[in-house]
């Protein structure tokens, strides 16, 4: 888009089905790389993703061009089947249904991307759904604890 100008800093954060504990180490880096590649497809400009054996973080420069909710599902259907295709996973992998996605300045990109870079470090203090309710909580949206991501049965 000719004389668009933006500066739109998103970080997405969304679970395995029923925030099972399926990103194992062996293969985490290649579907990193794989949810990288899908985001530079739609030029946008990824800056940090790491997550946990349940749940992922993306942060990223967003581009006017596409919704985030048309980007989110690329992502998160294209990254399933290929985690299917490569049979990383007994039975099917799917993601949660929903994402939660925030906003940032560009003051707060250095520390949002050290947040992300340190996921481990943080998770050995705080459960997933303890900090995904402070994130609703400090960006201050509404939500119904009962649609919050599904624990493991």
């Amino acid at each position: 888009m000719v004389n668009t100008y933006t500066q739109i800093h998103i970080q997405s954060i969304f679970a395995v089905k029923k925030r099972s504990s399926l990103i194992q180490t062996e293969w985490k880096d290649e579907l990193y790389k794989y949810i990288t590649g899908i985001i530079q497809k739609h030029e946008h400009k990824l800056l940090a993703i790491n997550g946990m054996p349940d749940h992922l973080h993306v942060f990223f420069g967003m581009r006017p061009a596409q919704s985030l909710s048309d980007l989110m599902q690329d992502i998160k259907g294209s990254s399933s089947k290929w985690i299917n295709e490569r049979g990383f996973v007994r039975g099917r992998f799917e993601w949660q249904a929903g994402y939660g996605a925030f906003s940032y300045s560009k003051s707060q990109v250095p520390n949002v991307i050290s947040y992300i870079e340190n996921q481990e470090i943080h998770h050995q203090k705080k459960t997933f759904l303890k900090e995904y309710v402070e994130f609703l909580k400090k960006f201050e949206v509404d939500y119904d604890e009962r649609y919050l991501f599904q624990k493991l049965d």
